[in-house]
């Protein structure tokens, strides 16, 4: 199974273009705040937001810091 991670923040500018392009994506996306979920945000080694990973049966196999294209993360969705 494979699955995008968004980490964001409220206060983040970028995420806030951001959101509306991941959220076009088609397959799953879980959105993580890394204010309410630190813990997981260090367990992913989150430095800066927004990052998205993308895991494939549980495995990173690809990752983002900033923001991309729809066409990227349709793509790398695709390929992996």
């Amino acid at each position: 199974m494979k699955k995008f991670i968004y980490f964001t923040a409220s206060w983040c500018g970028p995420c806030k273009t951001y959101g509306p392009i991941i959220s076009q994506v088609n397959g799953t996306v879980s959105k993580v705040d890394v204010e309410e979920n630190r813990d997981l945000a260090m367990q992913y080694n989150i430095r800066s937001v927004p990052t998205t990973i993308l895991l494939k049966d549980g495995i990173e196999v690809w990752r983002n810091v900033g923001v991309t294209s729809l066409q990227t993360l349709q793509l790398e969705y695709d390929r992996n």
